[in-house]
Protein backbone atom coordinates (compact mmCIF):
# COMPACT_ATOMS: atom_id res chain seq x y z
CA UNK A 1 0.00 0.00 0.00
CA UNK A 2 2.52 2.61 0.88
CA UNK A 3 4.65 1.33 -2.80
CA UNK A 4 1.67 2.65 -4.09
CA UNK A 5 1.28 5.58 -2.77
CA UNK A 6 5.06 6.71 -2.98
CA UNK A 7 4.73 5.53 -7.26
CA UNK A 8 1.50 7.70 -7.54
CA UNK A 9 3.22 10.52 -5.83
CA UNK A 10 6.34 10.21 -8.17
CA UNK A 11 4.08 10.15 -10.70
CA UNK A 12 2.62 13.57 -9.97
CA UNK A 13 5.59 15.28 -9.29
CA UNK A 14 6.99 13.85 -12.46
CA UNK A 15 3.99 15.21 -14.35
CA UNK A 16 4.41 18.63 -12.52
CA UNK A 17 8.04 18.84 -13.52
CA UNK A 18 7.33 18.10 -16.81
CA UNK A 19 4.20 20.82 -17.00
CA UNK A 20 6.28 23.48 -15.57
CA UNK A 21 9.53 22.84 -18.42
CA UNK A 22 6.60 22.88 -21.16
CA UNK A 23 5.13 26.38 -20.28
CA UNK A 24 8.71 27.67 -19.40
CA UNK A 25 9.77 26.96 -23.30
CA UNK A 26 8.94 29.95 -25.43
CA UNK A 27 9.58 30.55 -28.96
CA UNK A 28 9.59 34.72 -29.77
CA UNK A 29 9.05 35.71 -33.23
CA UNK A 30 11.64 37.65 -34.19
CA UNK A 31 11.46 39.89 -37.83
CA UNK A 32 13.09 42.27 -39.82
CA UNK A 33 13.89 43.43 -43.45
CA UNK A 34 16.77 42.13 -44.47
CA UNK A 35 17.39 38.71 -46.89
CA UNK A 36 19.11 35.95 -45.66
CA UNK A 37 22.43 36.53 -47.85
CA UNK A 38 22.97 39.71 -45.17
CA UNK A 39 25.05 39.63 -41.90
CA UNK A 40 22.03 40.72 -39.97
CA UNK A 41 20.55 37.45 -40.49
CA UNK A 42 23.27 35.60 -39.54
CA UNK A 43 23.61 37.27 -36.72
CA UNK A 44 19.97 36.76 -36.09
CA UNK A 45 20.48 32.81 -35.97
CA UNK A 46 23.69 32.99 -33.87
CA UNK A 47 21.85 35.29 -31.23
CA UNK A 48 19.29 31.91 -31.66
CA UNK A 49 22.27 29.77 -30.76
CA UNK A 50 23.46 31.31 -28.47
CA UNK A 51 20.07 32.17 -26.86
CA UNK A 52 18.99 28.32 -26.90
CA UNK A 53 22.39 27.62 -25.15
CA UNK A 54 22.14 29.66 -22.54
CA UNK A 55 18.71 28.67 -21.44
CA UNK A 56 18.65 25.17 -22.37
CA UNK A 57 16.34 25.42 -25.63
CA UNK A 58 13.75 26.67 -23.13
CA UNK A 59 13.96 29.81 -24.65
CA UNK A 60 14.44 30.23 -28.63
CA UNK A 61 13.64 32.66 -31.46
CA UNK A 62 11.88 32.22 -35.14
CA UNK A 63 13.23 34.20 -37.26
CA UNK A 64 11.38 36.40 -40.18
CA UNK A 65 13.98 38.01 -42.60
CA UNK A 66 13.11 39.93 -45.53
CA UNK A 67 10.41 41.91 -44.31
CA UNK A 68 7.96 38.54 -43.87
CA UNK A 69 6.24 40.75 -41.15
CA UNK A 70 6.01 44.17 -42.66
CA UNK A 71 8.52 46.77 -43.56
CA UNK A 72 10.39 48.55 -40.52
CA UNK A 73 7.33 50.67 -38.93
CA UNK A 74 4.48 48.02 -39.09
CA UNK A 75 7.03 45.54 -37.12
CA UNK A 76 8.07 48.86 -35.06
CA UNK A 77 3.96 48.59 -34.35
CA UNK A 78 3.99 45.45 -34.29
CA UNK A 79 6.45 44.97 -31.20
CA UNK A 80 4.38 47.86 -29.44
CA UNK A 81 1.27 46.31 -29.72
CA UNK A 82 2.34 42.93 -28.84
CA UNK A 83 1.82 41.02 -31.91
CA UNK A 84 5.75 40.41 -32.52
CA UNK A 85 8.10 39.65 -29.80
CA UNK A 86 10.97 41.41 -31.52
CA UNK A 87 12.18 43.53 -34.37
CA UNK A 88 15.53 44.78 -36.11
CA UNK A 89 15.74 48.38 -37.68
CA UNK A 90 17.64 51.32 -38.39
CA UNK A 91 17.99 53.97 -35.74
CA UNK A 92 15.82 56.23 -37.81
CA UNK A 93 13.03 54.27 -37.67
CA UNK A 94 12.71 55.47 -34.24
CA UNK A 95 12.89 58.80 -34.23
CA UNK A 96 8.75 59.06 -34.61
CA UNK A 97 8.85 57.80 -31.17
CA UNK A 98 12.25 59.25 -29.78
CA UNK A 99 13.24 62.15 -31.57
CA UNK A 100 16.99 61.74 -29.70
CA UNK A 101 17.48 58.95 -32.11
CA UNK A 102 17.66 62.03 -35.22
CA UNK A 103 21.11 62.86 -33.34
CA UNK A 104 22.66 59.74 -35.43
CA UNK A 105 21.72 61.27 -38.59
CA UNK A 106 23.71 64.14 -38.39
CA UNK A 107 26.08 63.99 -41.35
CA UNK A 108 29.87 63.06 -40.40
CA UNK A 109 29.22 62.84 -36.85
CA UNK A 110 31.21 59.98 -36.08
CA UNK A 111 34.98 60.04 -36.68
CA UNK A 112 35.30 56.00 -37.52
CA UNK A 113 33.74 53.19 -36.81
CA UNK A 114 35.81 52.74 -33.63
CA UNK A 115 34.56 56.44 -32.65
CA UNK A 116 31.14 55.24 -33.17
CA UNK A 117 31.40 51.68 -31.66
CA UNK A 118 32.98 53.74 -28.58
CA UNK A 119 29.64 56.10 -28.45
CA UNK A 120 27.00 53.38 -28.58
CA UNK A 121 28.50 51.16 -26.05
CA UNK A 122 28.78 53.91 -23.60
CA UNK A 123 26.96 55.93 -21.55
CA UNK A 124 25.58 57.79 -24.66
CA UNK A 125 24.27 54.75 -26.29
CA UNK A 126 22.67 53.85 -22.71
CA UNK A 127 20.69 56.89 -22.71
CA UNK A 128 19.62 56.46 -26.47
CA UNK A 129 18.23 52.98 -24.95
CA UNK A 130 16.17 54.52 -22.46
CA UNK A 131 14.09 56.75 -24.54
CA UNK A 132 12.35 54.16 -25.93
CA UNK A 133 10.92 52.20 -22.56
CA UNK A 134 8.17 54.85 -21.94
CA UNK A 135 7.18 53.53 -25.58
CA UNK A 136 6.70 50.03 -24.65
CA UNK A 137 10.06 49.32 -26.25
CA UNK A 138 13.26 47.26 -24.51
CA UNK A 139 16.75 47.93 -26.61
CA UNK A 140 18.96 44.70 -26.43
CA UNK A 141 22.05 45.88 -28.24
CA UNK A 142 23.54 47.95 -31.33
CA UNK A 143 23.70 45.70 -34.06
CA UNK A 144 26.05 46.94 -36.92
CA UNK A 145 24.35 48.15 -40.26
CA UNK A 146 27.26 50.43 -41.57
CA UNK A 147 28.47 53.74 -43.26
CA UNK A 148 25.72 55.25 -45.60
CA UNK A 149 27.11 55.57 -49.09
CA UNK A 150 25.09 56.94 -52.11
CA UNK A 151 23.86 54.95 -55.21
CA UNK A 152 22.68 56.50 -58.86
CA UNK A 153 21.67 56.25 -61.99
CA UNK A 154 23.25 59.52 -63.28
CA UNK A 155 26.52 60.39 -62.11
CA UNK A 156 29.29 59.74 -59.86
CA UNK A 157 28.93 61.92 -56.17
CA UNK A 158 32.33 63.81 -55.71
CA UNK A 159 31.01 66.78 -54.29
CA UNK A 160 27.73 68.12 -52.44
CA UNK A 161 26.81 69.58 -55.48
CA UNK A 162 27.12 66.74 -57.51
CA UNK A 163 23.78 65.69 -55.84
CA UNK A 164 21.60 68.77 -56.89
CA UNK A 165 18.26 67.51 -58.08
CA UNK A 166 19.19 64.23 -57.73
CA UNK A 167 15.90 62.07 -56.50
CA UNK A 168 17.33 60.14 -53.56
CA UNK A 169 15.17 57.31 -51.37
CA UNK A 170 15.79 58.51 -47.75
CA UNK A 171 14.86 56.84 -44.59
CA UNK A 172 12.19 58.62 -42.85
CA UNK A 173 14.25 60.33 -40.28
CA UNK A 174 13.47 64.28 -40.45
CA UNK A 175 17.39 64.78 -39.99
CA UNK A 176 18.24 62.96 -43.05
CA UNK A 177 16.03 64.65 -45.08
CA UNK A 178 16.88 67.81 -43.92
CA UNK A 179 20.53 67.27 -44.42
CA UNK A 180 19.89 66.11 -48.25
CA UNK A 181 17.37 68.98 -48.65
CA UNK A 182 20.68 71.09 -48.21
CA UNK A 183 22.64 69.21 -49.97
CA UNK A 184 20.15 70.32 -53.16
CA UNK A 185 19.09 66.80 -53.15
CA UNK A 186 15.41 65.46 -53.59
CA UNK A 187 14.78 63.48 -50.57
CA UNK A 188 12.06 60.72 -50.94
CA UNK A 189 11.12 58.75 -47.47
CA UNK A 190 9.77 55.13 -48.86
CA UNK A 191 9.81 51.60 -47.22
CA UNK A 192 12.77 49.57 -47.68
CA UNK A 193 11.32 46.60 -49.46
CA UNK A 194 9.94 49.34 -52.49
CA UNK A 195 13.72 50.65 -53.17
CA UNK A 196 14.26 48.57 -55.80
CA UNK A 197 11.28 48.90 -57.83
CA UNK A 198 11.80 52.67 -57.46
CA UNK A 199 15.27 52.66 -58.64
CA UNK A 200 14.18 50.24 -61.66
CA UNK A 201 11.57 52.30 -62.47
CA UNK A 202 13.10 55.70 -62.07
CA UNK A 203 11.16 56.50 -59.46
CA UNK A 204 13.60 57.41 -57.59
CA UNK A 205 17.38 58.29 -59.16
CA UNK A 206 19.48 57.20 -56.19
CA UNK A 207 18.85 55.55 -52.69
CA UNK A 208 21.64 55.63 -49.90
CA UNK A 209 22.72 53.02 -47.81
CA UNK A 210 25.69 50.76 -46.41
CA UNK A 211 27.32 48.79 -48.73
CA UNK A 212 26.35 45.08 -47.26
CA UNK A 213 23.08 46.34 -47.92
CA UNK A 214 23.72 47.33 -51.29
CA UNK A 215 24.98 43.74 -52.39
CA UNK A 216 22.62 42.10 -50.15
CA UNK A 217 19.25 43.50 -51.83
CA UNK A 218 21.05 43.98 -55.58
CA UNK A 219 20.64 47.46 -55.81
CA UNK A 220 23.78 47.42 -58.33
CA UNK A 221 21.67 45.49 -60.56
CA UNK A 222 19.82 48.90 -61.48
CA UNK A 223 21.88 51.54 -60.00
CA UNK A 224 25.80 52.04 -62.16
CA UNK A 225 27.22 54.81 -59.31
CA UNK A 226 28.92 53.75 -55.98
CA UNK A 227 29.91 57.11 -54.32
CA UNK A 228 31.88 56.32 -50.78
CA UNK A 229 30.57 59.03 -49.03
CA UNK A 230 30.37 57.55 -45.88
CA UNK A 231 28.19 60.36 -44.71
CA UNK A 232 26.33 58.55 -41.83
CA UNK A 233 26.90 55.68 -39.79
CA UNK A 234 23.77 53.70 -39.46
CA UNK A 235 22.97 51.01 -35.88
CA UNK A 236 20.46 48.47 -36.29
CA UNK A 237 18.39 48.71 -33.00
CA UNK A 238 17.19 45.45 -31.81
CA UNK A 239 14.31 45.59 -29.76
CA UNK A 240 11.88 43.61 -27.49
CA UNK A 241 8.05 44.20 -26.34
CA UNK A 242 8.71 45.81 -22.97
CA UNK A 243 6.07 44.08 -21.23
CA UNK A 244 6.79 41.08 -22.68
CA UNK A 245 10.44 41.49 -21.29
CA UNK A 246 9.83 42.56 -18.02
CA UNK A 247 7.33 39.70 -17.61
CA UNK A 248 10.56 37.02 -18.52
CA UNK A 249 12.37 35.67 -15.64
CA UNK A 250 16.24 37.27 -14.57
CA UNK A 251 17.90 34.60 -15.88
CA UNK A 252 15.73 34.52 -19.40
CA UNK A 253 16.28 38.37 -19.02
CA UNK A 254 20.05 38.24 -18.64
CA UNK A 255 20.06 35.02 -21.42
CA UNK A 256 18.82 37.80 -23.58
CA UNK A 257 20.54 40.60 -22.88
CA UNK A 258 23.92 38.83 -22.85
CA UNK A 259 23.19 36.58 -26.32
CA UNK A 260 22.17 39.68 -27.99
CA UNK A 261 25.16 41.75 -27.06
CA UNK A 262 27.45 38.45 -28.28
CA UNK A 263 25.51 38.42 -31.48
CA UNK A 264 25.76 42.51 -31.92
CA UNK A 265 29.49 41.91 -31.63
CA UNK A 266 30.15 38.80 -33.76
CA UNK A 267 27.86 40.52 -36.57
CA UNK A 268 30.42 43.27 -36.17
CA UNK A 269 33.58 41.51 -37.86
CA UNK A 270 31.92 39.55 -40.18
CA UNK A 271 29.91 42.88 -41.34
CA UNK A 272 33.17 44.76 -41.32
CA UNK A 273 35.02 41.57 -43.73
CA UNK A 274 31.99 41.43 -46.08
CA UNK A 275 31.83 45.35 -46.25
CA UNK A 276 35.66 45.41 -47.80
CA UNK A 277 34.70 42.26 -49.70
CA UNK A 278 32.04 44.14 -51.61
CA UNK A 279 33.87 47.42 -52.04
CA UNK A 280 36.28 44.77 -53.98
CA UNK A 281 33.71 43.14 -56.08
CA UNK A 282 32.41 46.74 -56.74
CA UNK A 283 35.91 48.26 -58.39
CA UNK A 284 36.19 44.91 -59.99
CA UNK A 285 32.85 45.14 -61.91
CA UNK A 286 32.90 48.86 -62.49
CA UNK A 287 36.50 48.92 -63.54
Amino acid sequence: MKLHVIARSLLIAGLTVFSVSSLAAQSLRFGYETPQTDSQHIAAKKFNELLKEKTNGELTLKLFPDSTLGNAQAMISGVRGGTIDMEMSGSNNFTGLAPVFNLLDVPFLFRDTAHAHKTLDGKVGDELKKSLDSKGLKVLAYWENGWRDVTNSRAPVKTPGDLKGLKIRTNNSPMNIAAFKIFGANPIPMPFSEVYTGLETRTIDAQEHPINVVWSAKFYEVQKYLSLTHHAYSPLLLVINKAKFDALSPQFQEALLSSAKEAGDYQRKPGRRRSAKNYRWHEKSRS
